[in-house]
């Protein structure tokens, strides 16, 4: 998600003795430019950014902006409130001078001109119209200039303005600037409250322009494509071998045993995640299509054949590997945790979302370390929150053998040998090839045994890989097609578009 800093003016106290007070921008400066175009490196830099920006929007319907919150303590946050403070603190001294010096109260009136003119919709002439009369900057620095500027009275009809145009959400924000009578913790507060108005303004516009802006992602993530492609005409070579990889493997024979594998291996085509087609179909783009993807999470990362069409993704298809190998993880723990804890235990919501907690906060906490170090650690706390839960509700507790037996079973989901987590992998993999299919919702109907504990997780977990999906192949669908129209007959080809999908 991108981070956007708070809008408060910063001020190093010594400059603002010496020149006017002006509130930072952020904007580039005329060096900043001449420096981008001097260094192509740097301007190559900025429209990836801004095409990864791009892609982001129109993969992620739920993009929002969000404010930077930095961590209690930081280097950073501890500066920025100094300066902060330090810039207030001078804007208090030249208000209470005699008589009063209102160059920086101008700065900050004309700055808040221009944020509430920014929030306004294209048809509200009237309010742009009044917000200009009041703001008026020349009269303002008239009164200023004859010490007659009354900049509560100012404060006030901004307040007013804020009300108006702030989103619900902030309707609370502002009632309490209604409450500061000090002008000076008035204006901080209210350019605070601005900043988080003008975070929902952009997301409001880019909630309002998302079709434009998905539409124009595709547009253009395929002509950068095929420039490339146009000066290496091999860029495809790693994507055809992954396709033909995945045809490959739906056309090889299905295991005959009963077994979890052969549930698995069945599912070319889901007509629900706890059960398999009773019979293979005819490979379509769509199952060529998907079983590729699914192949991608689990991607050696010593292979350097990456698909050339998902290089730009493949950051976060590992994020979505790295939380798929949690979930898998979780729900193990879980299932084997039920074994021993009973009915009763496990019917309570509340001791469920407890072990669910500890068990994330404890595999975040040692996911840069083996999983035997993590789950060395979850099987003695989970142990413990068991035992002392049984002994709250007045059970049995776990006898030391069943204790052990516990303990040791849940270090060996460690192994990705193990029984319990091979078939919890299975499953997942299995719920996120129907999600491809069917949709999310659908795939949430008929969770498979062992996954019904973590439901909303598989639910975060199927929308971002169909959003990632999705995108990827409205963007490379005509590539995709031509690839598959090598591999699968014409007549599989053209019943199924990859571009139309």
């Amino acid at each position: 998600m991108t981070d956007v800093k708070e809008n408060v003016p910063g001020k190093d106290p010594g400059d603002a003795e010496s020149r006017p007070c002006k509130p930072e921008s952020s904007g580039p400066t005329r060096e900043d430019k001449s420096s981008l175009r001097d260094h192509p490196s740097r301007l190559r830099n900025t429209v990836n950014d801004v095409s990864k920006l791009s892609s982001e929007i129109g993969m992620n319907r739920d993009f929002r902006v969000e404010e930077k919150v930095l961590p209690p303590g930081s280097l950073e946050g501890r500066i920025r409130e100094t300066m902060h403070d330090a810039f207030w603190e001078h804007l208090k001294e030249r208000l209470s001078a005699t008589p009063p010096d209102f160059n920086c109260a101008l700065e900050l009136l004309k700055e808040i001109k221009e944020i509430l003119l920014s929030l306004l919709l294209p048809r509200q002439n009237r309010l742009r119209s009044e917000i200009e009369e009041a703001l008026d900057m020349d009269l303002l620095k008239q009164e200023a200039e004859h010490g007659s500027l009354n900049v509560p009275h100012l404060s006030k009809y901004i307040l007013n303005m804020m009300t108006l145009l702030c989103a619900p959400v902030r309707d609370e924000a502002v009632q309490k600037l209604e409450n500061i009578s000090d002008p000076v913790r008035l204006l901080r507060g209210i350019f605070q409250v601005l900043s988080l108005m003008k975070m929902d303004m952009v997301n409001y516009t880019i909630q309002s322009l998302q079709p434009q802006l998905q539409e124009h992602s595709i547009q253009f993530e395929r002509a950068k494509f095929q420039d490339l492609l146009n000066k290496q005409p091999s860029l495809l070579d790693h994507t055809t071998r992954w396709l033909t990889r995945a045809a490959t493997e739906l056309s090889a024979p299905l295991p005959s045993g009963p077994g979890p594998d052969a549930a698995d291996a069945s599912s070319s085509a889901c007509s629900s995640p706890s059960e398999a087609a009773s019979s293979p179909e005819p490979l379509s783009p769509t199952m060529v299509l998907s079983q590729g993807f699914l192949n991608l999470l689990l991607w050696d990362p010593e292979d350097d054949e990456f698909p050339e069409t998902l290089l730009t993704d493949r950051a976060r298809l590992q994020e979505l590997e790295a939380q798929l190998r949690q979930l898998t993880i979780l729900a193990s723990v879980l299932l084997v945790s039920s074994s021993f804890s009973g009915s009763v235990l496990f019917g309570s919501p509340q001791f469920v979302d407890k072990l669910k907690r500890v068990t994330k906060a404890l595999l975040e906490e040692f996911k840069s370390r083996p999983e035997e170090e993590a789950l060395l650690t979850v099987s003695e706390q989970v142990a413990q929150e068991i035992h002392q839960s049984l002994k709250n509700m007045g059970l049995a507790a776990l006898s030391s053998d069943n204790t052990g037996s516990l303990i040791g079973q849940l270090q060996d989901v460690a192994r990705k040998e193990n029984c319990v987590r091979s078939v919890i992998d299975q499953r997942i993999h299995l719920f996120l090839k129907c999600c491809l299919v069917l949709g999310v919702q659908r795939s949430l109907l008929d969770l498979p045994g062992g996954l019904t504990l973590i439901e909303a997780e598989l639910a975060e977990l199927g929308q971002k890989f169909v959003s990632l999906t999705h995108h990827n192949q409205q963007v490379f669908g005509p590539y995709y097609t031509e690839i598959l129209k090598g591999l699968l007959p014409p007549a599989q080809v053209l019943e199924t578009e990859v571009a139309s999908l």
